[in-house]
């Protein structure tokens, strides 16, 4: 399993190393410390802190998933990415859950489902459901895997159910939105090999090396 998240005030470090957050806008790297340490005295040990995408897109988070991988030239760095055919990854919004309103909040107890490998997302959501825990939207996804990056292995990645679009006509988009590792094949290119991947799969197929990522709770 994903190894345990630093604390929430470290883990609002990091996101303000990245220089994600303009000093101008309405919430800044000093704004979104006093959130996180806000938080840590009532979110439990090992919760993710995330910043709310009206401020964070996840098409902006994306590329920030470096990984480092072995080529035969050595060792490179590669950026996360989102595929070609998501050009809509921010218009997923979060579906059948509650989110947060305030700016910064906390995701308590994700767990990427890995038991779920190989359910379809239109089973996995009511066994979520019944068990209790909340999807993860994909927001939420490139958080934890920003902070944690070990939480998306080969053959162990994740689906983030609970963000859909929407279509005009009233109904839901088939595609779910997914973490996974680029095997570098197709419109990928060999480039972005060991890349993390934002991609997606049908609402009815199934796959076995996707579980479902979800959460206990979120706490603001």
């Amino acid at each position: 399993m994903p190894a345990h998240l630093p604390a929430l005030t470290t883990q609002a470090d990091r996101l303000a190393a990245l220089g994600l957050l303009p000093d101008d806008g309405p919430l800044d790297a000093a704004a979104l410390r006093s959130a996180a340490a806000h938080l840590a005295t009532h979110a439990p040990d090992g919760s993710l802190l995330v910043v709310h995408p009206r401020h964070l897109r996840p098409s902006t988070l994306a590329p920030h998933l470096t990984r480092s991988v072995r080529t035969r030239s050595g060792t490179v760095d590669r950026e996360g990415f989102v595929v070609v055919d998501m050009a809509d990854a921010d218009e997923f919004a979060p579906t059948g859950l509650e989110e947060p309103l305030a700016d910064v909040y906390a995701v308590v107890g994700p767990d990427r489902g890995e038991d779920l490998a190989n359910w379809s997302p239109a089973e996995a959501a009511p066994e979520l459901e019944r068990r209790g825990r909340s999807p993860l939207t994909l927001a939420e996804g490139l958080h934890w895997v920003l902070q944690a990056p070990d939480a998306l292995e080969r053959n162990r990645c994740f689906m983030t159910i609970g963000s859909r679009l929407r279509k005009a006509d009233g109904t839901f988009d088939t595609r779910t939105p997914a973490l996974w590792i680029s095997n570098g094949t197709g419109r990928d290119g060999s480039q972005r090999r060991g890349a993390a991947k934002v991609g997606w799969c049908w609402w009815g197929n199934r796959h076995t090396w996707l579980g479902f990522a979800s959460a206990v709770s979120r706490v603001a």
